[in-house]
């Protein structure tokens, strides 16, 4: 990782060097390019200040208004994820072609990003957790964080108030962890409910000063609800899998449930089947496929980097983590295709952190 960090700005430098010398246009008019689909994930699109908080999940509406401008402006061709996939396999896909996917189903997508979808004309996917969308509250473990990275820099001697021992040192990104890490073991322990973990939330966030009412007022960091995942639904959005707690437990009768309840509470809301999956945290596991081909599921999008090809594993296709760190020049290199074939790492980290 320290190697990959200390060569990045080597490699930006580069792909700048190519594409002010025309070879970003040459790779993407390509007979190589136009074999291969790019799809493109996003999961955040910051209602404040989320990015500043998570810039690997994150961006500001700005980033991403520029990211689908550059698509309109250079002729991509962004297609439905079905409509996409079904392309490549019959090796029929148009020139620059580009499915724009979402992770989650976070309300700052129907805030923030929907609307630059319809003003640009782009169709996009959701891959939606459903019990965030039924319970509306903040998704637990990110409230935690979120609210602790807002006094981050500081060490909290005393945090009994917050079911917590010892002092919170919340001065690094580690130690703000583990203080999440202790709390989702206390929800645990105690077997809580959704609503039990919002209250929990709600202590954490008086013992540390924080409005808690005005955080959720906001919608910081929760779900479309039904209401909008409807509405967005009825205005063209394709709403698909991923999974109803954002978890993928490794027995398979559990993790059938995971996708069940998903597709019900999907048909319900958005009046689809959904066929198409998403990995939670990009993790999955040899098991899975099977699993899911039992299921039904017709594609599974990882967090691995890649541009999709004919011969790519339908229930493992790569995809382009767009977020507030890529530059620009990053991101047209993707774009084109000059990334996929300079990229130094592919396979994303397998260790899953819990949404619920």
């Amino acid at each position: 990782m320290a190697k990959t960090l200390m060569l990045r700005p080597v490699k930006i430098a580069v792909l700048r060097l190519l594409r002010g010398g025309g070879a970003f246009e040459l790779v993407a008019d390509s007979h190589w390019r136009q074999q291969r689909l790019l799809i493109l994930c996003y999961h955040g699109t910051s209602l404040e200040d989320e990015h500043l908080w998570r810039p690997t999940l994150y961006m500001n509406q700005d980033t991403l208004r520029a990211r689908l401008a550059f698509l309109k402006r250079n002729r991509y061709a962004v297609l439905p994820l079905g409509e996409a996939l079904e392309r490549l396999r019959a090796q029929t896909l148009p020139a620059r072609s580009v499915a724009l996917t979402f992770d989650d189903g976070g309300y700052d997508f129907y805030r923030q990003a929907h609307p630059l979808l319809q003003e640009y004309g782009l169709p996009a996917t959701v891959y939606l957790t459903t019990y965030y969308a039924l319970c509306e509250r903040p998704v637990f473990n990110l409230i935690c964080s979120y609210m602790l990275w807002k006094r981050r820099g500081e060490v909290i001697a005393d945090a009994r108030e917050a079911g917590l021992q010892g002092p919170l040192d919340l001065r690094t990104e580690l130690g703000r962890h583990r203080v999440v890490r202790g709390l989702n073991d206390l929800a645990e322990r105690e077997e809580m409910t959704g609503l039990q973990k919002d209250d929990l939330a709600a202590r954490l966030a008086h013992f540390l000063g924080i409005d808690y009412a005005a955080l959720k007022a906001k919608r910081i960091l929760q779900l479309m609800n039904a209401r909008e995942v409807r509405e967005v639904a009825r205005n063209g959005i394709d709403i698909q899998l991923h999974t109803h707690r954002h978890r993928m437990p490794e027995d398979e009768a559990l993790f059938s449930r995971e996708i069940d309840e998903n597709r019900a509470h999907i048909l319900e809301l958005a009046a689809t089947r959904a066929v198409h999956f998403c990995y939670p945290g990009g993790v999955y596991q040899p098991v899975f496929l099977p699993w899911l081909r039992g299921e039904q599921v017709v594609s599974a999008t990882t967090c691995d980097a890649g541009l999709c090809t004919s011969q790519s594993e339908s229930l493992l296709l790569p995809r382009f983590i767009d977020n507030q760190n890529r530059t620009q020049v990053e991101f047209e290199s993707w774009a084109v295709g000059v990334g996929d074939l300079l990229a130094f790492r592919r396979v994303a980290s397998q260790t899953y952190v819990p949404q619920e």
